[in-house]
C-alpha cells in the first residue's frame, strides 16, 4: 500500500495530504520534459551557433592567408619586373647605344585607388584595393617592358646587319702584314714630290691579286678613269660607311649590285695615277675619310694591330 504524502501549508499552518492522482503526476512529468526540451533546444542552438562561428573563423583565417600569399607574390613579381627594367636600361640598351626608357613612362601606372571605390563596401576592401592597384600597375609596366623588348629585338637584328656591313677585314690577303707600303696621313706624292694628305692605305701586291669587299653593302660606283684612282670601285655599306678600292686592273661587280664581306670584287692593278701595282684602299665615315687600320679588327690580333699601326705610320712616299 502506497504511503500517503503530506505537505505543510504555511498559510493554514496544517499538514495537507498531497494528491497522487494520474493527472497531477502527468502534469509534473510534462513540466520536467518541457523544461528539458527547452534547455536541450537552447543548448543545441548554442552548439550549432558555435560550429558556425568556428567555421567562419576558419574561413576568415584561410581568406587572410590567401590574401597574404597574393600580396607576397605581387611583391615578388614587382621585384622581378624592376630587375628586368634595370637590365633593360643599364645593360641591353647600352649595348645598342639606345636611350633608357624614362621613369615617367615606366611608372605611369593606371591611376590611384579611387578607381576601385566599388570595393569600399566589403570587408577588408582597402587591402583588396591596394592589391588590385598593384596588379594593374604591374600590368601597365609589363606592357611598357614588352614594347621595349620588341624595340630591342629590332635593334639586335639591325645591329647584326650593321656589324656585317661595317668594314672589318683587309681588302687583300695580307696575313703576314708585309704588303702595307704607305699609310693614312701626310705623305710624299710620288709624282709631284710634295707633302700631301694620303686618305687611305696602299697595299702592294702583284697585278691580278684578288680584292675583296670588306663589308656587306651595295656597289655605288664603278669607274674606269685614266688618272686619279684609275679603275676603281666604291661600296656603300650603309650606316654612314663607304669604302674605295683604287687602281684596279679588273672589276668583277656592277653598280647597284649587293655584295657581302669577303666577296671578290676585282683584281689589283696600276691604273690611273700610280707608280706600281698596288691597291689604294679608303674608308669613309659620314663622308670623312678615316684611318682604315681601325677597320681590320676581324682580321688581326691586338699584337698584329700594333705592328700594322707602326707600318702604316711611317712617313714614307705613297704609291699614288
Amino acid at each position: 500500500m502506497t504511503k500517503a504524502k503530506f505537505r505543510f501549508n504555511k498559510e493554514t499552518l496544517e499538514y495537507e495530504k498531497v494528491s497522487t492522482n494520474f493527472w497531477a503526476i502527468a502534469a509534473k512529468v510534462l513540466g520536467v520534459v518541457s523544461l528539458a526540451v527547452v534547455i536541450g533546444t537552447i543548448s543545441a542552438s548554442y552548439a550549432l551557433s558555435g560550429q558556425d562561428t568556428e567555421e567562419l573563423q576558419r574561413e576568415n583565417a584561410d581568406f587572410k592567408l590567401h590574401v597574404q600569399l597574393l600580396e607576397k607574390k605581387s611583391i615578388e613579381m614587382q621585384t622581378r619586373l624592376d630587375d628586368l627594367a634595370a637590365k633593360d636600361d643599364h645593360v641591353y640598351r647600352e649595348i645598342f647605344g639606345a636611350e633608357p626608357v624614362s621613369e615617367d613612362i615606366r611608372k605611369a601606372g593606371t591611376g590611384g585607388v579611387e578607381k576601385y571605390t566599388s570595393l569600399d563596401g566589403i570587408k577588408n576592401g582597402s587591402r583588396f584595393k591596394e592589391l588590385h592597384k598593384k596588379l594593374d600597375d604591374m600590368s601597365a609596366q609589363y606592357k611598357v617592358q614588352e614594347d621595349s623588348y620588341k624595340k630591342l629585338i629590332s635593334m639586335a637584328q639591325n645591329k647584326s646587319k650593321m656589324l656585317a656591313s661595317i668594314p672589318a677585314i683587309q681588302p687583300i690577303p695580307n696575313k703576314k702584314l708585309r704588303r702595307i707600303a704607305s699609310g693614312f696621313g701626310y705623305r710624299i706624292d710620288p709624282i709631284y714630290r710634295t707633302r700631301k694628305m694620303h686618305k687611305g692605305i696602299d697595299f702592294t701586291a702583284p697585278k691580278g691579286t684578288k680584292i675583296y669587299a670588306t663589308g656587306d653593302g651595295v656597289i655605288r660606283k664603278v669607274e674606269y678613269a685614266r688618272w686619279g684612282y684609275g679603275t676603281h670601285v666604291i661600296i656603300n655599306h650603309g650606316y654612314g660607311y663607304t669604302t674605295l678600292y683604287g687602281h684596279m686592273s679588273r672589276i668583277n661587280v656592277r653598280p647597284g649590285q649587293k655584295v657581302t664581306r669577303g666577296q671578290l670584287i676585282g683584281l689589283v692593278g696600276s691604273t690611273g695615277k700610280s707608280t706600281g701595282a698596288h691597291l689604294h684602299y679608303e674608308v669613309a665615315k659620314n663622308g670623312v675619310e678615316v684611318n682604315p687600320v681601325g677597320y681590320f679588327y676581324n682580321d688581326i690580333s691586338s699584337e698584329q694591330y700594333e705592328e700594322i699601326l707602326k707600318l702604316s705610320s711611317n712617313p714614307n712616299q705613297s704609291f699614288d
